[in-house]
């Protein structure tokens, strides 16, 4: 068994929808669950040789379908998993969603929120970020890297280190929110499948939060990631001009 593809990224940016889209396809086997977690669990590659077994065990085995692949969005973040996935299949294809930093951040405030793990209000959760964060050094942070998920540029510059671009599909949010027919028939060609039988809206449950972000809050944020998005437009040919705007 070997895993054909992965959804790397970002957090917050629409992986869980993403998943549920690619487990209705006929030809595509999915993980039994989304998050498998195994390229940044640092435990499992201490000891030498890798069991890659234990990785397989989390998929159902269907021998009759063309492709597999999982959805774990902090492998695109997290600092060892893009040469750990290289070393355990070179020629595997990443799939990454990008969504704006601003609202990626918000909202992963409000999941942090609302699972109990932060009491702070957002403009000091951002302001302590990196003394927060400092703890988990030299890892990156899970719970409170509100901002550092969001410097896109940094990460992908990583994952063209071990993998060509060709093998690397990176989707805008708003595409995926709003062209989801023409953005899963790119899905499809990339992986080499048939086009996806339905390209209806899947609801993936997320939680509405009560207030939107600030003028204030989105002002601190816009001047934090300001030269990151216009260097996203640099690296990827893209329009991000709306991001910059509540």
């Amino acid at each position: 068994m070997q895993v054909d593809f992965l959804i790397v990224g970002a957090q917050k940016s629409g992986t869980s929808a993403l998943d549920k889209y690619m487990r209705t396809h006929s030809e595509i086997e999915m993980a039994t669950r989304k998050e498998v977690h195994f390229f940044d669990t640092d435990e499992l590659f201490n000891g030498g040789k890798v069991d890659y077994s234990k990785y397989h065990k989390s998929f159902p085995g269907d021998t009759t379908v063309s492709i597999r692949g999982e959805s774990t969005p902090i492998y695109m973040y997290w600092n060892d998993a893009p040469k750990r996935i290289w070393q355990y299949n070179p020629e595997i294809k990443l799939i990454v969603v990008l969504r704006n930093p601003i609202e990626r951040a918000f909202s992963h405030w409000n999941m942090a929120r609302y699972r109990g793990v932060e009491d702070m209000s957002f403009s000091d959760a951002i302001k302590a970020e990196s003394l927060r964060c400092r703890v988990s050094l030299p890892n990156q942070n899970r719970v409170f890297s509100y901002c550092d998920r969001g410097f896109y540029s940094f990460q992908l510059r990583r994952l063209w280190q071990f993998f060509p671009a060709e093998q690397v599909l990176i989707l805008k949010f708003e595409n995926l929110k709003y062209d989801l027919k023409n953005t899963l028939s790119g899905i499809a060609s990339f992986l080499n499948v048939g086009e996806f039988e339905s390209s209806q809206y899947i609801d993936t449950h997320s939680t509405d939060y009560v207030t939107g972000i600030s003028l204030e809050d989105f002002n601190l944020l816009r001047e934090i990631f300001y030269y990151e998005i216009k260097m996203l437009e640099e690296l990827l040919g893209w329009d991000c001009e709306q991001w910059l705007n509540l």
